[in-house]
């Protein structure tokens, strides 16, 4: 067991190249991927799509690895960064500073529950984690559903594994599914929510 303790509880600090801009990231032991982004974060910032002035929302933001190079590219827009962790929200608001970004709300909340009700998001991103029950995705994909604008997108990126169980789901709820890129690991999939006739 390793005793240097004060070592430990220092910040991890690293630096990473998102959509064509450097980012330097706080982080600490017990939050997802504290050493460097993972796999699944990038993958998914390679598919995202928004408009400049889009309001976002995303959910189980962490230290911040996706919605704050979101923000960056956001010149006119506004991120909700949400985590049900009160250590991932600090460091994510920690992070959000650190690196100029002033467009984030960054809020502690058990997925929509601290949302407004009033609030319609044009793009809701997420790296859905990997073990989850079914209530929690359910509540998570028809929340979502209630908070997207009519033609809103949401971009999921999950383990390969849970890729035909969001097939289904994304088509059962937002009636439509759109699968952007399966590598070995990880899977990244969209909906698009369709108007109801």
């Amino acid at each position: 067991m390793r005793k240097d303790i004060a070592e430990l509880k220092r910040d991890i600090v690293f630096s990473a190249s998102l959509q064509e801009r450097e980012f330097t990231f706080h982080t600490t032991w017990g939050l997802f991927s504290p050493t460097r982004i993972d796999q699944g974060s990038k993958m998914l910032l390679e598919y995202i799509q928004f408009a400049p002035d889009a309001l976002v929302l995303d959910m189980g933001c962490g230290y911040g690895a996706i919605g704050i190079p979101i923000a960056a590219a956001l010149p006119r827009g506004t991120i909700h960064m949400l985590d049900k962790d009160f250590v991932a929200v600090e460091y994510a608001q920690k992070n959000a500073r650190l690196n100029r970004v002033g467009n984030c709300k960054v809020y502690l909340s058990n997925l929509f529950s601290k949302v407004p009700t009033e609030l319609k998001f044009d793009v809701i991103v997420s790296n859905v984690p990997a073990k989850a029950e079914r209530e929690f995705y359910d509540i998570f994909l028809l929340d979502a559903r209630r908070h997207l604008q009519e033609g809103g997108c949401i971009y999921l990126v999950s383990i390969s594994g849970l890729k035909e169980f969001f097939k289904k789901n994304l088509k059962d709820v937002f009636g439509s599914y759109k699968k952007l890129k399966q590598g070995g690991t990880y899977t990244v999939a969209m909906a698009v929510k369709q108007t109801v006739s």
